[in-house]
């Protein structure tokens, strides 16, 4: 019976850890160790074909990404830190990984989803942000495993994997509502997609908890973008809105771009108005003052959903699962 890996290292008085990323190729020892441990697998009968099956991978995993309006979806810090964490996921499997963009498209978005089909694709990690319930048929309908990431239907039997939005946006409206002790009002977002309704949900259920009537909280629609919700907000304040005397908003952007509006009007903050956003951007720690948020583990949610499809792949058949991923409150200076 040829040695095991564990037997190996004692011999060669190695780590285990040296031993496994020199028989298995991988960066973290040196030119001379690697051929050591390969050279005494070799004399010592260590069985290489244990090597290849578990690490001989098929095709690559692609992070596809759905542009429905493109308001939410964009190129900021907290989608570059999901695909990295994606990224991350797959190294450690030995995956490749490729990123695509679909566009919805009535007319060209069969052809988009074909073209992944029967390309080198093992399976799809699907950034369902700005997706409804019903774009998702196409995807499920494919013979290769799919995560959703970043969004959940109830009608949709599917992997999801995503941010716990009710929790989040509960501790930002149980803080204002603490702190500031008064009924807090809510920057909602002019676009919705199913991460603002749960937020929705989560501001309101705190409300109620509170002994507050949801319908006294102010609520103004904003542009999901910075300069979108200043403008917005900026035109309330010279329309003369009722302001509320602190504001949960559904995304650090919308925070951020009130502010900026509130500051220019003559507001202070937080003695005057006190703001809580969501997702925890860089942005947030450089203004001032700098935004209470909710911190969301964008890198983490991104490996999760690497995992549950790695997970499918290497065994078919599971039956669909919800991962939320827990949220955690920071308090700056805006409260």
């Amino acid at each position: 019976m040829g040695i095991t890996a564990k037997e190996l290292a004692r011999k060669l008085n190695l780590s285990a850890a040296a031993v496994s990323m020199a028989l298995n190729h991988k960066p973290g020892v040196s030119t001379a160790t690697r051929q050591l441990v390969l050279d005494a697998a070799e004399k010592y009968g260590y069985d290489f074909s244990r090597i290849a099956e578990k690490h001989t991978t098929s095709g690559a995993i692609y992070f596809v990404i759905y542009k429905k309006h493109g308001t939410v979806v964009a190129d900021t810090p907290f989608f570059s830190q999901v695909s990295e964490g994606i990224s991350q996921g797959c190294k450690k499997n030995d995956y490749r990984l490729k990123i695509s963009y679909i566009y919805e498209d009535e007319d060209t978005i069969t052809k988009q989803i074909e073209e992944i089909q029967y390309s080198d694709c093992a399976g799809i990690i699907l950034l369902g942000t700005e997706m409804e319930a019903g774009d998702l048929k196409p995807f499920l309908n494919l013979p290769i495993p799919v995560v959703l990431l970043d969004a959940y239907f109830e009608t949709v039997p599917c992997n999801c994997v995503l941010i716990n939005n009710v929790q989040g946006a509960y501790l930002a409206a149980r803080h204002l509502i603490r702190t500031c002790k008064t009924q807090p009002g809510y920057l909602r977002s002019a676009y919705q997609i199913s991460n603002f309704a749960e937020r929705s949900s989560g501001f309101y259920k705190a409300v109620r908890a509170a002994g507050m009537s949801s319908s006294r909280s102010i609520v103004h629609s904003l542009t999901p973008s910075m300069e979108g919700a200043y403008t917005d907000m900026l035109e309330l304040i010279k329309n003369g809105e009722e302001l509320a005397s602190c504001y949960f908003a559904d995304n650090d952007l919308i925070a951020v771009g009130a502010m900026k509006a509130l500051k220019e009007s003559g507001y202070r903050i937080p003695q005057d108005i006190g703001i809580v956003g969501f997702d925890n951007l860089p942005l947030g720690s450089v203004v001032e003052p700098a935004l209470t948020t909710i911190h969301v583990p964008k890198q983490y949610m991104g490996e999760a959903a690497a995992q549950k499809l790695i997970d499918l792949l290497n065994t078919p058949g599971q039956p669909p699962t919800k991962t939320e991923v827990s949220t955690m409150l920071v308090k700056r200076g805006t409260v």
